[in-house]
């Protein structure tokens, strides 16, 4: 649950760090907060690396915080990319160190985190935070901490927002490749099979393919048999139209999927001698593309047609952010600052068109927002002769 302060006022100096993986227009964040926090006469300042600049200052010559002084965040460019640079997948209750007998383990640092921030004379922490960093922040406040989290996801897959920071720079790349990608197969009358982001939702792969106008939807929902798959794609492939696009998410899964013949490389049994069926020496390294390869080679050999699988991945998380989520940002950023300013306590700022709320942190961790069978998306793509798998 969240709490809320009785001495709100009380809260002078606040900090903001950015949690593990980047994604476009971080700065727009930092940039709301920092003019929400001078507005209120607060000091508000950055944590280097996620938590490492308090973890570990003597990593930085110049200081593990940063002071977003009025004169830095006007100069700030909010499609650069993020002047804290983001967490390492630092968990501050398991950070990995060298024992006196030169071994690594884990150890927990959470309440060193902590006096580090009492140290440091800071009041509350803002976060901007995926779905594991939400979890880890309702830890720490339950520890104590006076935090409020911004929820930040290329694939939309965070709980209690219905938009993430971040997707919709993610989702209008993504329409990009896929109109390349569409031109292409059009042009060497080919059937282009296109892997986006989306482990466990399918919103980047279900709304970029419908713009895209593609034959073939498949996200992580929804486990398609990829006979009928083939099928579709023979009934929509003619002489006028010799081509085909088909959209498959990161994480979609199959049914009746035929058994692929693996062999055994001098790099998989060095990497692992006990590793079998998915953790191919192929994508141990390199885990993008394994959905696109399986879904080309499969549909090859049901259909005359040539496919050719693409990758996207994450290529998405670079470049310039969208006017969306530029807007988005510094709504966050300025979000987060109302609910210290509110006294709220162990919360994420939500979007919830036309409003921002704040929602208890329990509220939105260890959940995955995912496509429902209802969605008017899925409804979208069937009136639009989309095959989704249904």
């Amino acid at each position: 649950m969240s709490t809320e302060k009785d001495h709100a006022s009380a809260l002078r100096r606040v900090a903001i760090n950015v949690g593990a993986g980047y994604v476009p227009g971080i700065n727009a964040v930092i940039t709301g907060a920092a003019m929400a926090a001078g507005k209120l006469g607060w000091e508000i300042v950055g944590i280097r690396d996620g938590f490492e600049g308090l973890l570990h200052p003597e990593k930085y010559p110049e200081g593990g915080l940063v002071t977003l002084s009025p004169q830095l965040i006007e100069n700030l460019d909010p499609s650069a990319g993020g002047i804290l640079g983001q967490s390492v997948r630092v968990d501050p209750f398991h950070v990995r160190t060298i024992n006196k007998d030169e071994m690594v383990e884990e150890v927990d640092m959470s309440d060193h985190l902590l006096k580090r921030l009492k140290d440091e004379t800071i009041d509350g922490l803002i976060s901007v935070v995926g779905g594991r960093g939400l979890s880890i922040l309702f830890k720490l406040h339950r520890k104590g901490l006076n935090a409020v989290c911004v929820p930040r996801s290329i694939e939309n897959d965070i709980a209690s927002t219905s938009v993430s920071f971040g997707f919709n720079s993610a989702l209008s790349f993504t329409i990009e490749m896929l109109d390349r990608a569409r031109q292409a197969a059009q042009s060497a009358r080919k059937i282009g099979v296109v892997e986006v982001q989306g482990e466990q939702a399918g919103w980047i792969a279900l709304q970029a393919g419908i713009a895209a106008c593609a034959d073939v939807v498949m996200i992580p929902e929804i486990p398609v048999d990829l006979k009928n798959v083939a099928s579709r794609l023979k009934d929509k492939i003619s002489a006028r139209r010799p081509y085909g696009l088909v959209v498959v998410a990161q994480g979609a899964t199959f049914i009746n999927q035929g058994k692929k013949q693996e062999v055994t490389s001098a790099l998989k049994a060095t990497l692992s001698p006990l590793a079998t069926g998915d953790s191919s020496s192929e994508h141990v390294i390199q885990s993008s593309g394994q959905a696109a390869e399986t879904v080309a080679r499969e549909l090859q050999l049901l259909i005359p047609e040539e496919t050719y699988p693409l990758v996207i991945g994450p290529w998405v998380r670079g470049g310039t952010p969208t006017a969306v989520d530029r807007q988005l940002g510094m709504a966050y950023g300025a979000g987060a600052l109302q609910a210290l300013e509110a006294g709220k306590n162990g919360v994420m700022v939500a979007f919830a068109p036309p409003e921002i709320k704040f929602v208890p942190l329990a509220e939105a961790i260890n959940k995955v927002r995912t496509v429902s069978a209802d969605s008017e998306f899925l409804k979208i793509a069937h009136s639009l002769g989309i095959y989704c798998g249904r």
